[in-house]
């Protein structure tokens, strides 16, 4: 792992030692609940952990930020989240954390300052419409003033009172249309938040006052240095363990700005410089973080989720080389299109290419790949389960593995054969 500070090592921490800090500060330490239904407590116990969970639209198996509750919960009703995130008490709002994302509500106050920052950070679109259109931009926020709606419910509201620039387009999606622009520009500057999703999975926007917890929407803004403390203490518990990418990663903070908060922590005890024998970038240990001797997990891992956050910590951790292909064109894929780790134990011990296919009603396994110096004997009974739990929770009545024949990804690694076909 390369830069960033150094300081003298407190002490050492073993590369095993760093993985199970990692996995418990996650959550993954934890048994997964047996008695009873899982409940908004354990819901908020794996908030408390994670800060966030980052937001996807791909469907492929399920919605990226239902996946790691699941993962460290078991089955679960995705009606807890959306209540989190979309009802009083809210306990969740969504802006840009790591990426899109349902954030922690208690750190809003600390995220002002990205919305402060709107006009030197947000993306091209958004920034176009708010100097070409300013009187477009003022109608949105003052539509959404008189009730909540969708950029598309919003963008019918003012089609009669204000000339929309360049029609509608043809189609959603990536294809903005101006209105669309606009609410993603009054979104990141903090002017209006998302009250819940749709079906559809579209934004419902509405004014932050009506959106937030009174509490949280009257609490005082804190400096940027302050804001950039609370995001780096929140990430390094998270972590447990981690260099000063890791930290800077996880909420995508500016790293001079994340270095500076390292060294405030750090001078607090907050944060404990230590080494991790094989790598070369300075680690750092979260005060509380918990030193299990053992690790017993067993999970199949979102692409999202925020243990695979920084890949190149992942590469330190686990020896876990690991992208997402969608975008790679299908003969050049390695392993497949939508493909999930699978942790077992304290290891990732295999990857799988996964689709829930809603038509025939199974969870669909189209290639599975085996980790060097790992037993298939062990490895494919146990994920074999974990899809299983999976499938009955998505509501699919089989999992149903593509034949090995049908394999046709140039992989390094070796297919894994799952057991009881």
């Amino acid at each position: 792992m390369t830069g960033g500070l150094r300081r003298p090592p407190a002490g050492i921490v073993s590369l095993p030692a760093a993985r199970r800090i990692a996995l418990a500060a996650q959550g993954f330490g934890a048994a997964r609940p047996l008695a009873g239904p899982v409940t908004m407590r354990h819901l908020q116990r794996i908030l408390d952990r994670v800060a966030q969970f980052q937001i996807d639209s791909v469907n492929v198996v399920q919605r990226a930020h239902y996946l790691p509750l699941f993962s460290r919960l078991g089955p679960y009703d995705t009606g807890l989240l959306d209540r989190a995130g979309g009802a009083a008490p809210r306990r969740l709002f969504e802006y840009w954390g790591h990426a899109a994302s349902l954030v922690d509500v208690r750190l809003e106050p600390s995220l002002r300052f990205r919305m402060a920052r709107a006009e030197d950070e947000a993306w091209g679109g958004m920034q176009r419409v708010r100097h070409e259109h300013p009187e477009l931009v003022a109608a949105v926020l003052a539509e959404v003033g008189r009730g909540p709606g969708t950029a598309r419910q919003l963008e019918v509201r003012l089609a009669d009172e204000v000339p929309v620039p360049g029609g509608r387009p043809p189609r959603w999606g990536w294809n903005w249309s101006e209105v669309k622009a606009a609410t993603e520009w009054l979104l990141w500057s903090g002017q209006i938040s998302v009250a819940r999703r749709t079906p559809q999975f579209e934004r419902v926007f509405d004014l932050p006052a009506r959106v937030l917890p009174g509490d949280v929407a009257s609490a005082l803004t804190p400096t940027d240095p302050e804001a950039v403390v609370t995001l780096v203490r929140r990430a390094a518990a998270a972590l447990g363990i981690g260099s000063l990418g890791c930290l800077t990663d996880y909420f995508r903070l500016d790293r001079a700005e994340t270095a500076a908060a390292v060294a405030a922590l750090e001078q607090s005890g907050e944060l404990i410089p230590v080494e991790v024998p094989g790598w070369t970038r300075q680690a750092w240990l979260w005060h509380e973080a918990r030193r299990p001797r053992r690790i017993e997990a067993s999970a199949v891992v979102s692409p999202f989720d925020s243990l695979v956050f920084e890949r190149r910590r992942l590469r330190g951790l686990f020896d876990f080389d690991y992208g997402l292909e969608i975008y790679v064109p299908g003969p050049r894929r390695r392993y497949g299109y939508y493909v999930y780790p699978f942790l077992l134990g304290e290891r990732l011990v295999a990857r799988v290419d996964i689709k829930a296919d809603r038509q025939t009603g199974e969870l669909v396994v189209r290639s599975a790949w085996l980790e060097e110096g790992t037993d298939p004997a062990v490895v494919s009974p146990a994920l074999l389960g974990e899809l299983e739990l999976m499938a009955a929770w998505l509501g699919l009545g089989a999992v149903r593995t593509v034949p090995p024949a049908e394999w046709r990804l140039p992989g390094n690694g070796r297919p894994l054969p799952l057991l009881r076909m």
